[in-house]
């Protein structure tokens, strides 16, 4: 009986202790909401996001995630901002829909006292003053611990036109002196379309080049509208057009397809570029059926914002910024993989 009597409390206590370790478990609340769940790039973004949280579980602390489809508008996206707050989360990730609407989301959740990870769509010039996050946040980021993930979009536009650059014929596929070129942009309000549409000319003009837009359009980031502006100017420009510059790869998708159903043959009479090297852009460069891409590294900018929102949930200094750098993947860089 004694034997028995001591394996019962030995086992009690076992269980006690199994108890009080499990009461202790902390579970932390996980805001996230995304501009839009139909674009590729923030998919591949977002499904990172819940792998490498879930990933970092112990069985001391686990992570809640909430994930809010923006739909691309702005007032759902400030309703889930707002309903975020009432839930009491423990820290909310901010893909905006609207960078220009910034101040009013950011001041809602400052007010709340709840640390905020802004990702991919960087805040900036979204007030009178186009201000920098830090200087129109200037003593309130570091008491309020906000800061930005993402990638410096003028660095993709970059290489984007210096992919061209180094092409053999730099571009000018006619020899006229000239490179002739479309611009398919992403959304106008977004800075990383502003600064992809700039910096991929400006990589060709500072290389010395001389350029001429032909027509430059806005696709919203969606491939049907890519290849239908794609179909339009090959339609209005023919054989004048001897670069495709897409702000992202879901329009550089679609303009493949317009190249192709209007006979143009890429890498021979006419050049394509695209940014984020979602898989079937790459698959397309790796055919020669795309000059290059650049690679927008979902898995390391998600990861950098799940990293430091943990450090927001520990109470541990942050830094404004978090830059992940691009990529350029082109022929080369594909058949070296």
């Amino acid at each position: 009986m004694k034997k028995v009597f001591a394996l019962v409390l030995a086992l009690a206590l076992v269980l006690g202790c199994f108890s009080f370790a499990s009461a202790d478990a902390k579970t932390y609340k996980v805001g996230v909401s995304i501009y839009q769940f139909t674009d590729n790039f923030m998919t591949l973004y977002r499904n990172e996001i819940e792998n490498y949280f879930k990933s970092l579980e112990t069985d001391d602390v686990k992570y809640e995630i909430t994930m809010a489809d923006g739909k691309n508008d702005m007032a759902e996206q400030t309703n889930q901002v707002q309903n975020f707050i009432t839930q009491g989360m423990d820290v909310i990730i901010l893909n905006l829909v609207q960078t220009s609407s910034a101040d009013a989301v950011i001041d809602q959740i400052v007010a709340a006292g709840i640390p905020l990870v802004l990702i991919n769509r960087e805040p900036l010039a979204y007030d009178a003053d186009g201000k920098t996050l830090d200087e129109a946040y200037e003593g309130i980021l570091n008491n309020a611990q906000v800061c930005y993930v993402g990638a410096d979009a003028r660095q993709s536009g970059t290489f984007q036109g210096e992919m061209v650059a180094e092409l053999e014929n730099h571009g000018d596929i006619n020899g006229d002196g000239k490179i002739s070129y479309i611009m398919i942009e992403g959304d106008p309000e977004n800075i990383d379309a502003q600064y992809r549409t700039e910096f991929s000319v400006k990589a060709l003009t500072d290389a010395g080049y001389e350029v001429e837009c032909l027509d430059d359009q806005v696709g919203n980031w969606d491939q049907t509208k890519g290849q239908e502006l794609c179909a339009n100017a090959l339609t209005a420009y023919g054989d004048k057009i001897e670069v495709v510059f897409c702000n992202n790869d879901a329009m550089a998708l679609g303009a493949a397809t317009a190249i192709l159903t209007a006979g143009r043959t890429v890498g021979k009479d006419i050049y394509l570029l695209g940014v984020d090297a979602l898989e079937e852009a790459v698959q397309l460069v790796k055919d020669g059926e795309m000059t290059g891409t650049v690679l927008n590294d979902h898995i390391g900018q998600s990861h950098a914002a799940v990293d430091v929102a943990v450090k927001l949930l520990n109470g541990e200094p942050i830094e404004n910024y978090y830059w992940v750098d691009y990529v350029k993947v082109n022929k080369a860089y594909v058949d070296a993989q």
